[in-house]
């Protein structure tokens, strides 16, 4: 954290990872700078959740960003052509895969954290928040520990205020080590309301998640392993 500066932009999806990763930043003493995406994605009611999110923890601005991701397609989250992978094995045994799953959007993250890093150099913070998770099973190469290292070392080469040596970028990963169950955990102590959050990728007509995606899997997983109950209606 700058000495001078307490602000920090964090990530919000309006998910059970990013909702924690801002009660975190929160707790670490921060003023949060909320940034959410509308980017074409099929279960944009996510962005809805993020705004309720971000409401309930007082955060000192919420932007929601307009872009355009199904654009390109390739991934089954912005192509409605492709269907969202239901009841995979890998999900319920835990188990690792060479193949990157087709709800992988391609280049998303170094999207996300390209224009958070824009506004985090505007508003004078040093301080990124993101709550990718490489511990439960997602396949997503953008969610590593290597990607964050590297965006970070470039966010210093790229950035006037780095390069100024008005500080130094910090891209902040708290729960990128943590199981399902050990966010939840983390999240329920700091009082995060799950309620007001949503994982599925491939929600019904009326909005409710489907249970059966590897978000909600991975979820409905973790939720069980840290002995609750998941507050949210599933269809």
């Amino acid at each position: 954290m700058s000495d001078t500066n307490k602000n920090a932009v964090i990530l919000l999806s309006g998910g059970l990872d990013s909702a924690t990763t801002l009660a975190i930043a929160a707790d670490m003493g921060f003023d949060c700078y909320a940034m959410t995406f509308r980017y074409g994605q099929r279960h944009n009611v996510e962005v809805e959740c993020s705004k309720k999110v971000a409401a309930a923890n007082f955060v000192k601005e919420h932007r929601i960003i307009e872009i355009n991701l199904a654009a390109f397609g390739g991934s089954a989250l912005t192509d409605m052509n492709l269907e969202v992978p239901k009841n995979r094995d890998e999900i319920a045994e835990n188990a690792e895969s060479s193949q990157i799953p087709i709800t992988y959007v391609p280049a998303r993250n170094t999207i996300f954290l390209s224009y958070a890093l824009a506004f985090a150099e505007v508003i004078g913070s040093f301080d990124i928040f993101i709550g990718v998770n490489a511990t439960d099973y997602s396949g997503y190469p953008d969610c590593r520990p290597e990607f964050i290292d590297a965006f970070q070392k470039m966010a210093n080469l790229a950035t006037a205020a780095a390069v100024e040596d008005k500080g130094k970028y910090t891209i902040h990963t708290p729960i990128i080590e943590m199981s399902k169950a050990e966010i939840i955990l983390t999240g329920t102590k700091l009082g995060v309301d799950y309620a007001l959050t949503h994982s599925c990728y491939d929600p019904a007509e009326d909005s409710k998640p489907c249970g059966q995606c590897d978000s909600c899997q991975l979820r409905l997983k973790g939720f069980k392993e840290a002995n609750q109950t998941d507050p949210v209606k599933y269809a």
